[in-house]
């Protein structure tokens, strides 16, 4: 799903931003809220990255039979891989401004 970008002029100054339309005589101004389209595509390129070693670790799980009378190491196995998934999802967080 692809979100769709407005293209506006904004003030170097105060920072207002306007996208000027055909006007049909019904205009309100309304608060919105705008986030830049490179931030807005760096914040899914990092959610995608995330997706896929979540994905992945689901299908391992999804896909593996452990040994018999190996279940427990599998499972601690997992839990670690999730582990370190999750903490390089905090750790990124923790950077982000």
């Amino acid at each position: 799903m692809d979100a769709e970008i407005v293209k506006a002029w904004q003030c170097i100054g105060c920072g207002k931003i306007e996208a000027p339309q055909t006007c049909v005589g019904v205009c309100q101004d309304r608060r919105v809220k705008f986030v830049y389209a490179a931030q807005h595509a760096a914040i899914v390129a990092e959610l995608q990255t995330r997706l896929q070693a979540l994905e992945k670790l689901a299908r391992q799980i999804a896909y593996t039979t452990p040994r018999d009378g190996q279940w427990e190491r599998s499972y601690r196995a997992l839990g670690e891989r999730a582990r370190r998934i999750l903490a390089e999802g905090a750790a990124e967080e923790g950077a982000s401004p």
